[in-house]
């Protein structure tokens, strides 16, 4: 009998050792190594339509050189998830031989989003639900009470891998669903499931069976505490796609978010709402974060950011009051706190203005997480306004980036952002001058400003 052998694996970033060590030396991160029993593959033995011995997750490897002139590079067809959010996030739908992984809290709706999409897409092609978390009446339950159809889809309750791929070899489905991989396990694997070896080599072997039959393999991941994805991070380098299902349990309002897209661009967000029936796309979300109050209140501001192809209207608000403390508060919901903190330097140098014996809250309306600095200029705008006490017009929309030099930088997409505006009904924008149309949209005036000095003018 071969003598098992065993590594140790950083859970960080997947870099593996021979013997433990306090430091991961890849990302130096401290006590982040596993040991992990690797498997000694056995004659004969195979898993469906891969053997877990294999290495590589790309499918069919080829085993000569080719020019890369000659690689074919025909469009791959694209199969519709049927929510038109959903696809958006995924770069225009599901490819065929793609591993798609759809992280989140507990209750986000990462099981209702996926059994809603399974029960559509069944009516035409053939799906497998796999569940390892419920029973089939508990799907089943949730099913008839999100009244889906269910005529169609194959169900399977189990979390063995090797039946898993058995099963999958058998029935050929187009979209395999795998709810969640934490719950899967290798019989060749000695640890427990969930670890750092079963989710690595779970994940790997059902990646290569997606690759090697065209399949469309969707995983469901769990997050650890401070929201990143549990398990070995060498999980998301295998799959093609990584999204991230958001959204507090006080709203009934999710964000789908593209973090890595091999067929499409990452950091692109679809908007959902959880309503009685299940989750329905927004196709609007602008709509639902401009819902304001009639009487405009100081430190109240609209500004456009851009996410992934697509301009929104957020609304931000900024309270600022005296403090008590030797160091006053800032807090910054939905936006970087050490950039507030820079951005509140910038507007006592440049606009003199001082905020230092202020406490400074800030926060983006409807839970949305700015990334982008194209808020900068809001931002100091409706802190200016929450200091004066002096409420900003209702049609006003602002964006621009501002250096600590006080000037006011172009953002990409300026001209859609614009436009955006005027759609839902803004007259005036402020925005910088590289940014500024040649002709402004109908009914709206343009305000082009270099330095923040300029944009304090123009209120």
């Amino acid at each position: 009998m071969a003598k098992a052998k065993s590594a140790f694996v950083c859970t960080e970033c997947g870099a593996e050792y021979r013997k433990w060590q306090g430091q991961c030396s890849s990302c130096q991160e401290w006590n982040t190594l596993s040991e992990v029993r690797l498997s000694v593959a056995r004659p004969g033995a195979a898993t469906g339509a891969t053997s877990t011995a294999r290495g590589g997750y790309a499918g069919g490897l080829s085993r000569e050189v080719v020019d890369l002139a000659s690689v074919d590079l025909s469009e791959v067809p694209r199969l519709s998830s049927t929510f038109v959010e959903f696809d958006r996030v995924l770069g225009g739908g599901l490819v065929p031989g793609s591993a798609v992984l759809l992280g989140g809290h507990p209750g986000a709706g990462k099981s209702t989003l996926l059994l809603q999409t399974a029960c559509k897409l069944a009516q035409s092609r053939r799906v497998v639900y796999v569940t390892g978390e419920e029973s089939l009446s508990q799907v089943a339950m949730r099913a008839h009470r999100l009244q889906l159809p269910v005529q169609g889809l194959k169900m399977l309750a189990e979390t063995s891998i090797e039946t898993i791929l058995a099963v999958a070899e058998r029935e050929r489905p187009e979209i395999l669903i795998i709810d969640s991989i934490q719950t899967m396990h290798l019989e060749d694997i000695a640890s427990a499931p969930g670890g750092v070896a079963q989710v690595r080599e779970s994940a790997a072997a059902l990646t290569r069976f997606a690759k090697q039959s065209n399949t469309v393999l969707m995983l469901v991941g769990h997050v650890t505490k401070d929201g990143s994805l549990a398990g070995p991070k060498v999980l998301e380098h295998m799959i093609d796609a990584s999204l991230l299902l958001e959204g507090g349990a006080d709203s009934r309002f999710r964000t789908l978010r593209g973090q890595k897209n091999r067929f499409g661009a990452v950091n692109e967000l679809g908007v959902f709402a959880m309503l009685e029936h299940g989750l329905k796309e927004v196709k609007n979300p602008s709509a639902i974060f401009l819902s304001r109050n009639e009487e405009q209140s100081p430190g109240s501001l609209v500004m456009v950011v851009w996410e992934g192809t697509r301009p929104i209207l957020v609304e931000v608000q900024a309270l600022l009051d005296e403090s008590a403390l030797g160091n006053p508060r800032r807090v910054a919901v939905g936006l970087d706190q050490n950039r507030l903190a820079m951005l509140l330097a910038v507007l006592h140098r440049h606009g003199g203005l001082f905020t230092g014996d202020q406490d400074v809250f800030l926060n983006v309306v409807g839970g949305v997480k700015v990334l982008e600095t194209s808020a900068d200029l809001a931002v100091l705008l409706a802190v200016v306004s929450s200091l004066q006490n002096r409420p900003l017009p209702r049609e006003l929309v602002v964006f621009g980036e501002v250096g600590l030099s006080g000037e006011i930088r172009p953002v990409p997409s300026g001209q859609e952002r614009i436009v955006e505006a005027a759609k839902h009904g803004f007259k005036r924008a402020i925005v910088p001058r590289g940014n500024a149309p040649k002709r402004s949209p109908e009914g709206m005036e343009v305000v082009a400003v270099d330095k923040l000095a300029e944009a304090l003018d123009a209120l």
